[in-house]
């Protein structure tokens, strides 16, 4: 059931069932396999002025656009989507008496609906699907009837729906409503529908797999079988929405990883603990190094701090009464308990603590790359994306009043900086205002509230206020960057902070010599370096550019003849610090192949002519062939492009 009351979206957010969602903008072009640069370019011009997705079609020029209607935009869809989750129910249960229905609302690309029953097999959805055509082309009336919460319980009775009965006793407002198909089925719900199930396209609806779910997230509670639907007003959209699948399926970073030798997840360690490879740590590294050198420019202090503390340190900070559940059991050492740490806040603000301050010392920056671990239930756990133990590029700045603006400006350049080295240049920004329970004084919230606002209108930066959605400690700016797809993932964060300060009664010393609390702001870029190297892997479906991919550039002998010299050659590239490799052993076009598949971006091969000229030629991923030139010169080109973040 979609639309649905307060109650009841409050109902449907303790499900604790990861799944990775594509976002509400989307975007399909049949992206050129070696230019990402050439791809982002066709996303940057691809967003309408009204909120909906232009996406050109499959076989189509950017002209003849598709444009996918996404839930805000379109009243129609989300009605449409909204009846396609009670249709299925209905279907469900026409071809299933047996099966119970709970709770199904409409999400970004369509609809889900969860029932008590036997687990489904794709055959089974396929039956449901024809049901659904059946009864979209009876053309039946949606028909809404108010009842009184009385006559509601005994209409669940009659025919023994127990997990309505506990929705209805979840439901605060009165009257209640029901909404009918024809008059064959019904269920709780707020609205709104198409007229009649005529309205739907058929054709335009695809039920597209199934997943487990438990009760109200509940462990202890039934596993669900959970049926995903898709839902749009044509064909047309269907098949561009099909088409955008697709590739987000070949740029899943899960193969990717796999497939290159990047990272894995091993079951003998356990489920979200991630294993870098040599390849994948080499990105990390280049992440980790390019971090570092900006925010030692920035006049950031880093820090390194320890994986775990006694659990006084979390009851301090609050994380024990407010975050317990994601975190892990405590351990007893030498009789004191000890915890795993959440999160790296209350590290930074012990070494803030281990001197005075007077108000000369401010602003205070300490940034550092370290590692945390949260519990997630193994049903959330989705590769790089949902894990178990990652490493925050995390960062806290103590700061005065006055500061506030001048800081969060500097973050914001900060921010664009790193993001721009990795191809991010087009954002979502959200800033988030005090909630109904905050800490905190009136005068402090305004204060900080028009810093964030101000800081954002100097930055130029066209954002959205989200009322009330701040922390309870204090506002906040949250950024979503926009991948090669036009998906939306949210990476970095600013939010200031007047709970901590208190709660470890932090303080400096002021002009007069008189003791007072600095503002506290808690801010991360990257986010965590695990789920944005998987973002990352999608956005460039593993063709990273030069200066991040694992391997630059692979030596190609024609034969065994010329294996010494490409040792050589090899040998004066890695002196020069470009990452380099020589691969050997099979037939020329199948080395060709091979670098090909594992994404190399620049191949060197050398036959009997290179080695009396000292020379390559050289054929790069995304330039195609270089021609011959000296080793001198490829490694000055290689050098400069790496340098530059630009190709070859």
């Amino acid at each position: 059931m979609a639309a649905l009351s307060p109650s009841l979206l409050k109902l449907t957010s303790s499900f604790r069932l990861y799944t990775p969602k594509l976002p509400s903008n989307q975007y399909f072009t049949p992206f050129p396999r070696r230019r990402i640069s050439a791809a982002v370019e066709v996303v940057k011009k691809s967003t309408d002025q009204d909120n909906k997705i232009v996406i050109p079609a499959a076989n189509q020029s950017e002209d003849n656009r598709v444009v996918l209607p996404t839930n805000q935009s379109s009243g129609k869809l989300l009605r449409i989507r909204h009846t396609c989750a009670h249709v299925m129910a209905m279907a469900v249960q026409k071809v299933f008496p047996d099966a119970k229905v709970t709770i199904g609302p409409w999400i970004d690309n369509g609809f889900y609906y969860d029932f008590d029953m036997e687990p489904l097999t794709d055959k089974d959805l396929k039956r449901i699907k024809k049901e659904m055509d059946r009864i979209i082309g009876r053309n039946l009336p949606l028909v809404r009837e108010e009842v009184t919460r009385e006559e509601a319980q005994k209409r669940i009775n009659a025919i023994n729906e127990p997990y309505k009965m506990e929705i209805l006793e979840s439901i605060k407002e009165e009257p209640i409503t029901i909404y009918h198909i024809g008059n064959e089925w019904w269920d709780l719900c707020a609205g709104p529908h198409v007229e009649s199930t005529g309205n739907i396209n058929r054709k335009a609806v695809e039920l597209e797999s199934v997943a487990g779910a438990y009760w109200r997230g509940d462990t202890d509670k039934p596993m669900l079988q959970r049926i995903y639907g898709t839902a749009w007003e044509n064909e047309e959209q269907l098949k561009a929405y099909v088409h955008f699948k697709e590739e987000a399926k070949r740029r899943d970073h899960r193969r990717i990883g796999q497939d290159l030798d990047l990272f894995s997840i091993q079951d003998e360690a356990g489920g979200g603990l991630v294993f870098w490879h040599p390849k994948g740590s080499i990105v990390r590294h280049m992440i980790e190094d390019a971090w570092k050198k900006i925010h030692i420019r920035q006049e950031y202090d880093l820090l390194y701090t320890p994986h775990v503390a006694r659990a006084d340190l979390w009851k301090i900070s609050g994380h024990l009464d407010f975050y317990r559940e994601n975190m892990y059991d405590q351990m007893n050492i030498e009789e004191e308990l000890y915890q795993l740490r959440p999160m790296n806040c209350p590290y930074h603000i012990l070494v803030y603590k281990r001197k005075p301050h007077s108000y000369r010392d401010f602003p205070i920056r300490v940034a550092e790359l370290g590692t945390v671990y949260r519990y997630e239930l193994s049903g959330a756990l989705h590769g790089l994306f949902r894990v178990r133990g990652f490493t925050q590029d995390d960062a806290h700045i103590f700061c005065l009043e006055d500061q506030i603006k001048d800081e969060i400006r500097g973050v914001l350049d900060l921010t664009e900086e790193i993001l721009l080295q990795f191809g991010f240049e087009k954002y979502e920004v959200n800033l988030s205002t005090r909630p109904e329970k905050s800490v905190g004084s009136d005068d402090i919230w305004e204060k900080a509230t028009l810093a964030l606002k101000d800081a954002l209108e100097d930055k130029g930066w066209n954002y959205e206020i989200d009322e009330g959605g701040g922390a309870f400690y204090g506002p906040k700016i949250d950024l979503k960057i926009e991948d090669a797809l036009g998906r939306k993932w949210q990476c970095s964060t600013i939010q200031v902070d007047f709970n901590l300060p208190q709660r470890f009664d932090i303080t400096y010393v002021d002009s007069d010599s008189v003791k007072k609390r600095p503002i506290m702001i808690h801010r991360a870029v990257l986010g965590s370096l695990e789920r944005f190297f998987g973002v990352l892997i999608e956005h460039y479906a593993g063709d990273f550019p030069l200066w991040l991919s694992p391997i630059q550039a692979r030596i190609l002998p024609v034969t065994d003849m010329q294996l010494d010299y490409c040792k050589e050659v090899t040998r004066k590239m890695k002196a020069n610090g470009i990452r380099a490799e020589v691969c050997s052993g099979e037939r020329l076009p199948k080395l060709i192949r091979n670098a090909e598949k594992q994404k190399i971006p620049l191949m060197a091969v050398v036959g009997p002519k290179e080695v009396e000229t000292s020379s390559v030629t050289v054929r790069s991923r995304f330039s195609g062939e270089l021609g011959s030139m000296a080793i001198e010169d490829f490694i000055t080109r290689m050098k400069d492009a790496t340098e530059n973040r630009t190709f070859i």
